[in-house]
């Protein structure tokens, strides 16, 4: 009971409410732009965009903020376009972007543990994108574009640049904090360790190989095994073991509510089946806001917050039968147990490096 009571340990005065209806506002926009044109595929792209464009967001003058946004959102748009690209190749193309990807993700902790956490939202964006290209390929009924998806991406982070600039104007043109001020804002550079290298390259080959079993083995929604691992994982040497649980049971947590939600619209069909899909839609940005809100009031909770948002979103397109839930808790469940496994190892790693000295005799 003690150990339950820590992973769901919860911070009242740490909600943030007003940040979550920020967020909630801004991603009706292109919520009801794709409900539209009719091409609810390019909606998750969209609200990625957007979302990870204010989490990188640092805050200060508006010309700085604006470079650094637009030169988030070139990489973004660029890693868009490559996952979307290889995700119907041989799995091999993945597998090796997947492990390329996720390398020079950690590597970037040389250049500050801001840039690391920049690279680290990308990097889990192009798992995502991956899995919602293999996805999207299995239905020739569904029409995707590379181009199309790299255009909505584009679009969200567009639409946050919009909105500060409205917010800027406002405040007198005054310089504005960081938005998501938990989030470290150190630019200054660091001698990558060994044991860092170490942990860094053990992470990008576990993340191949969930890719490599999901696409290579052709597995029944197998894709849900590298989102789940990235979800699960905490990108960072420093690993505890609480926290390696939270993540682990709010990734459950996400997993279960996900498949539970999708079961409704899989017996559905004509205008119930769409008043369902577009239902989903709202339930999972109402789940990225409330992420947004609760980062800091309960761990566990963000985490299955995003990780049920996701895979709502990555499995929309086209809602699948009741037999599917099961393989969808399966694979979440080896893809969680795998993060959690490269954690512990990297906790290892952590204490190794800082044992004390032998003192001279």
């Amino acid at each position: 009971m003690s150990w339950l009571s820590e992973v769901f340990q919860l911070n009242p005065a740490d909600v943030n409410w007003p940040r979550a209806v920020a967020f909630l506002d801004v991603g009706l926009v292109p919520l009801f732009v794709f409900w539209a044109i009719g091409h609810e595929q390019y909606l998750l792209s969209a609200l990625f965009g957007l979302l990870l464009a204010a989490l990188s967001d640092p805050g200060g003058g508006y010309g700085h903020r604006v470079a650094h946004i637009s030169a988030f959102a070139l990489v973004g748009a660029g890693l868009t376009a490559l996952g979307f690209g290889i995700g119907r190749e041989a799995w091999g193309w993945p597998v090796l972007a997947a492990f390329v990807v996720t390398l020079a993700a950690g590597l970037t902790v040389a250049f500050g543990v801001r840039r690391l956490v920049n690279a680290l939202l990308l990097n889990i964006w192009f798992i995502v994108v991956i899995g919602l290209e293999f996805n999207l390929h299995q239905h020739a009924r569904i029409t995707n574009y590379t181009w199309a998806q790299v255009l909505a991406w584009a679009g969200g982070a567009a639409l946050w640049i919009a909105v500060t600039f409205i917010w800027w104007l406002i405040r007198g043109r005054a310089d504005s904090p960081q938005p998501f001020a938990e989030i470290p804002g150190d630019a200054s550079r660091k001698k990558p360790t060994r044991p860092l290298v170490m942990f860094v390259v053990i992470r990008a080959v576990v993340i191949a190989g969930t890719v490599a079993l999901a696409l290579g083995l052709n597995l029944s929604h197998g894709v849900w095994i590298p989102i789940a691992a990235m979800i699960a994982m905490k990108p960072s040497l420093e690993q505890t073991t609480l926290i390696a649980a939270q993540r682990l049971v709010g990734a459950l947590i996400g997993a279960a509510a996900a498949a539970l939600l999708l079961l409704v619209p899989a017996s559905e069909h004509g205008l119930r089946l769409f008043a369902v899909e577009h239902g989903l839609g709202v339930v999972a940005l109402v789940l990225f806001m409330h992420a947004a809100g609760i980062r800091f009031f309960s761990y566990t909770l963000y985490s299955a917050a995003i990780a049920a948002g996701v895979l709502i979103m990555v499995d929309l397109p086209q809602p699948s039968d009741y037999a599917a839930e099961g393989y969808r808790v399966l694979w979440t469940l080896c893809g969680v147990g795998i993060s959690l496994l490269v954690m512990l190892l990297a906790e290892q790693i952590a204490k190794l490096t800082t044992k004390a000295p032998p003192q001279p005799t």
